[in-house]
């Protein structure tokens, strides 16, 4: 018998509480950096006790099913872009290579479409590599320069960022989140793509617009002190994601060409700074590891006792007894309510995807929503929660790139709120419907 249980949800909820509610009381307090105050991997550490009491079996059990999250290949896969992408950050600056990718980018660029192109750029590689993670880890430490070189926020350079990566990452034909929702609905790739793009469109100029203005304003360029070469580890690591090459080794590559340039064009630079810098990267994303590997745990401990099951069917009980209606829209928001909470639960859009595959499938057949809207408004209802959730793996890995509380980045993606508003507006109205099929 499938276990159903919404105790064992209180885990999820004990932490959020921890980790949202410290920053909040220490920032009414007036203390300084008051989200660092309670440490995220600390703070879930009462839920994870939570969890293992509320869990059955023997203790030797529940332990097991935690470590087995800890260890899921999606986690893993996870941790170790985290280091990649700390280690080739930690190169790049060490080289010059962030001063002189942003020295170009305002040299060339006029300074109000500074941000604007930020956003373009990230999107267009994003959807070219179909990962949001491996697109925030090549772009963010430039986001970040960005920040250092023209004296604009820190949290809305690198929000862009997120948000060009979650753009990507919605429309790509090859990310995983469309894989899984157009696999599950049982309709094409295309025309998945063609109804998100014509609710993402929108979201995107709201975003630039919004950002041209953000980015307002003379920018000063300041004498560039590195080489010219230096930025040739951020253009091939660009070039080889692009060419559909596996992140993981995308980033080797970069940290590896980073290295030689450093050895051949900084003086003073030895082999032992070339591994004092790669380490260095991977310490900044300690914060980070530990958090992802104890929410893979804390997740899968929900997962076992129930926790997602009783979401699934208090969502499917609303959506039987609200079917007497026959109002679409209730069949729509049951669906897009299904992806937005069981994202929450495990922290990974595909996942969530995967787990609400088959209930969304059957409300769509339910209140007949044709399955390319289905699949659409899964993929971009994830795409949504993903980019703003502070302990999601892509606001993780940006925070920790630029030294920030994730939750300080929350309201700067732009992108995924405007992305939100257009799918409000989508289950309200109706719009867009599909083509009718032949």
């Amino acid at each position: 018998m499938t276990r159903s249980s919404p105790w064992a949800l209180l885990p999820m909820l004990l932490f959020l509480a921890l980790f949202i509610g410290s920053g909040v009381y220490y920032q009414l307090q007036g203390a300084d950096f008051a989200f660092y105050k309670i440490s995220a991997p600390v703070a879930i550490l009462p839920a994870i006790v939570l969890a293992l009491l509320l869990a059955r079996g023997s203790i030797n059990e529940r332990v097991e099913t935690f470590i087995k999250g800890c260890g899921d290949q999606t986690i893993v896969t996870m941790l170790l872009i985290f280091l990649l992408a700390g280690g080739f950050a930690s190169m790049g600056k060490a080289i010059g290579g962030v001063e002189a990718a942003v020295h170009w980018s305002l040299e060339l660029v006029p300074s109000m479409l500074v941000l604007p192109g930020l956003f373009v750029v990230t999107a267009l590689m994003a959807t070219a590599m179909g990962t949001s993670m491996g697109t925030i880890a090549a772009v963010a430490p430039i986001a970040v320069g960005l920040s250092d070189a023209t004296g604009m926020a820190l949290p809305l350079t690198v929000g862009t960022v997120m948000g060009g990566a979650m753009f990507g990452d919605n429309l790509s034909i090859i990310s995983d989140t469309t894989i899984a929702a157009t696999r599950t609905q049982g309709c094409s790739m295309k025309d998945k793509f063609r109804l998100n793009f014509r609710i993402a469109l929108p979201a995107a100029l709201l975003t630039l617009v919004w950002l041209f203005f953000q980015g307002s304003g003379e920018v000063p360029v300041e004498p560039m002190t590195s080489s010219l070469i230096s930025v040739l580890p951020y253009a091939v690591v660009l070039i080889l994601a692009v060419s559909g090459l596996n992140v993981l080794v995308v980033l080797l590559t970069g940290i590896f060409l980073s290295g030689v340039i450093g050895l051949i064009n900084v003086p003073d630079y030895t082999v032992q700074q070339w591994s004092a810098d790669i380490y260095a990267g991977y310490t900044g994303m300690q914060e980070i590891l530990i958090l992802s590997l104890l929410i893979g745990g804390l997740g899968a401990l929900m997962k076992s006792e129930g926790g997602l099951n009783w979401i699934a069917n208090q969502i499917d009980r609303f959506s039987r007894v609200a079917a007497n209606s026959g109002n679409r829209r209730l069949g729509e928001t049951s669906i897009v309510a299904s992806v937005l909470l069981s994202n929450a639960c495990t922290a990974n859009n595909t996942v969530a995807i995967l787990i609400s595959g088959s209930l969304a499938k059957d409300i769509a057949e339910r209140y007949q929503v044709d399955p390319r809207r289905s699949a659409s408004l899964m993929d971009i209802a994830s795409c949504v929660i993903q980019g703003i959730l502070p302990y999601g793996a892509q606001m993780l890995l940006a925070a920790s790139i630029a030294g920030l509380s994730p939750l300080m980045l929350v309201g700067s993606v732009g992108y995924c709120w405007a992305l939100g508003l257009m799918l409000l507006l989508s289950v309200v109205l109706g719009w867009p419907r599909p083509a009718k099929q032949a």
